[in-house]
């Protein structure tokens, strides 16, 4: 009941703390029955669904410290974009930092769902919801993002692909709340792309790859591929960066990585309307997409006055 009146969800005790002592403090009064609520873009229909049945909703919004978007440029590991716990979806559609990072974040941003959506929901909630091929926890795994947790017993800190453990999984525990996203800045000589494969424009993505690729003298000296929907969560194709490093990016060499990178396709999520074999067909053509892309990406910049 809400207001005297019946309502879709089942019933469930509610908060709205102001600070973020409070939101920890609202957390752990029954951590294994609460659920954060930021944006609610996947939480409240699940809720309505009754597939979701928390006993209690801590509503964050109150918070003002949480919209936190900042560049953090630490000299001795290059920096970082802090991205706090309430920042939408729609604040990276055009770029946030004037950098190879926020030309990728805006490319991303794009692919998700649609504006309304994009408007209400957050990169964090993305992240906790743990979509396995989710476009912000396929480009967290990519660049290895770090996470930050937070209870009233303290907080850590976790690499995005440990706290990524499988399909709508997380290593988030009862009364921890995801505060923060730390995303790497990247070298200026980077090359960026994020491609995906999906049925509808509003449809989360069968498969999709991101890249962050880094040349120097017609070298790659440094290069991040991720992949989604070729294992039950987003996964780094480390052999596929072996065989790019220390290479020019030549067509060759980027097919040979792409092969490399689909050899990944071992346990994909369930899908009625692909198998293994196209999806490794399909890695394929979206790794080698990418990684173009991302060398294109390079020379554009290059040119760019």
């Amino acid at each position: 009941m809400l207001g005297g009146r019946p309502v879709k969800p089942a019933p469930f005790d509610y908060a709205a703390p102001a600070t973020r002592q409070e939101v920890l403090e609202a957390l752990a009064v029954a951590p294994d029955g609460t659920r954060v609520l930021a944006g609610g873009q996947s939480l409240v229909l699940e809720m309505n669904q009754r597939a979701a049945r928390p006993h209690r909703l801590v509503d964050i919004n109150n918070v003002a410290d949480f919209d936190r978007l900042e560049v953090d440029r630490a000299e001795q590991d290059g920096g970082w974009l802090r991205v706090g716990a309430l920042v939408r979806h729609r604040a990276f559609e055009q770029p946030v930092e004037s950098g190879p990072l926020g030309r990728l974040l805006a490319r991303t941003a794009h692919f998700i769902a649609h504006p309304p959506v994009r408007s209400r929901g957050t990169l964090l909630g993305s992240l906790a919801y743990a979509h396995p091929t989710g476009e912000w926890p396929t480009l967290a795994v990519t660049l290895g993002a770090e996470l930050v947790l937070a209870s009233a017993d303290g907080t850590r800190t976790l690499d995005a692909e440990s706290f990524l453990i499988g399909p709508f999984t997380t290593a988030l525990r009862p009364g921890e709340l995801l505060e923060e996203a730390r995303f790497p800045l990247l070298r200026p000589t980077t090359g960026t792309a994020f491609v995906e494969l999906r049925r509808t424009a509003a449809s989360f993505a069968h498969l999709s790859a991101a890249t962050a690729l880094s040349v120097e003298d017609g070298i790659v000296v440094d290069v991040r591929l991720g992949m989604a929907g070729i294992a039950p969560q987003p996964v780094r194709a480390r052999d596929a960066e072996h065989r790019l490093v220390g290479r020019p990016p030549t067509d060759s060499v980027i097919a040979e990585a792409a092969t490399v990178a689909a050899a990944g396709v071992t346990d994909p999520p369930p899908d009625p309307h692909s198998g293994s074999a196209y999806r490794r067909h399909a890695a394929t053509v979206l790794a080698e997409r990418a990684l173009v892309k991302a060398r294109q990406d390079i020379s554009e910049e290059v040119e760019r006055p």
